[in-house]
């Protein structure tokens, strides 16, 4: 039996390597994401429209200067809305359409299919800082410099956080129930999780709550770090402790239909 060395022929199937599928993968979850009427509303034009429309009207009572003591709020807001409600939403669409079993089928690894909707989400997390950030500074923001590379990893550590909440929805129930339940959660947190109101204006018991919330440590992470110059330790350590729970869970209970 003749055989021949490898390359003899071409084309020659077989995998490509995992980091170009990766890419490939996270490429199209954020291209996706970006086509999205929907996404785009949630993830940019509320958050802007919450940036500039608090900072130009008298509407809840802020602290001067305005820009400065939103800014952080509407950026934690933001990385919610693309990293959990977003990504549960459109998982559990994905699930329900048959997206992932067919993703399942092909060469991709399973784990790629989270690692390559983390990298989208986290591209899409970049495109926001950079618009918001804009804006506000043309609105008069100036955060403390010191606070700029703290900041950085909160909103690291926020996303993870917020995209294996995500991830856990919309991995183990129906699409129409994620539907409802993500949005649900949106508007609670905005309200009362420590988004919108700072968690020192909250009532006592609420005001507890928030500081643990993910939504309340993000937020009040990156008021200090951007407002003081300051690392918060307490707030990072919970958005560490919600990203490892939610991930584990997360693992257990995702299901490709």
């Amino acid at each position: 039996m003749t055989s021949f060395s490898p390359g003899t022929f071409a084309p020659a199937p077989g995998r490509g390597r995992l980091s170009r599928m990766l890419l490939t993968q996270a490429r199209t979850e954020f291209v996706l994401t970006l086509r999205n009427g929907e996404q785009v509303l949630l993830t940019m034009l509320i958050p802007l429209g919450i940036l500039v429309g608090f900072t130009l009207l008298r509407v809840l009572p802020v602290p001067n200067p305005r820009v400065d003591n939103i800014t952080p709020r509407v950026l934690a807001l933001a990385v919610m809305s693309t990293a959990f409600t977003g990504q549960a939403i459109a998982l559990g669409f994905d699930r329900r359409y048959g997206v992932l079993k067919r993703l399942a089928a092909t060469a991709l690894p399973r784990w790629s299919l989270v690692a390559g909707r983390m990298l989208a989400v986290l591209g899409v997390v970049l495109v926001q800082l950079v618009v918001l950030g804009s804006v506000a500074a043309a609105l008069g923001w100036h955060p403390q410099p010191a606070g700029l590379a703290p900041a950085g990893l909160l909103i690291l550590v926020g996303t993870a956080a917020f995209g294996a909440l995500g991830v856990l929805l919309g991995g183990a129930l129906r699409a129409e129930v994620v539907l409802a339940v993500a949005n649900m959660v949106w508007l609670l947190l905005v309200v009362a999780g420590g988004i919108v109101l700072s968690v020192q204006a909250l009532p006592g018991p609420l005001a507890t709550i928030a500081a643990v919330l993910p939504s309340g440590a993000l937020a009040e992470g990156l008021h200090t770090a951007l407002m003081q110059g300051a690392t918060p330790w307490g707030a990072l350590g919970v958005l560490l402790a919600w990203a490892a729970a939610a991930a584990l869970l997360a693992a257990r209970t995702l299901r490709l239909s």
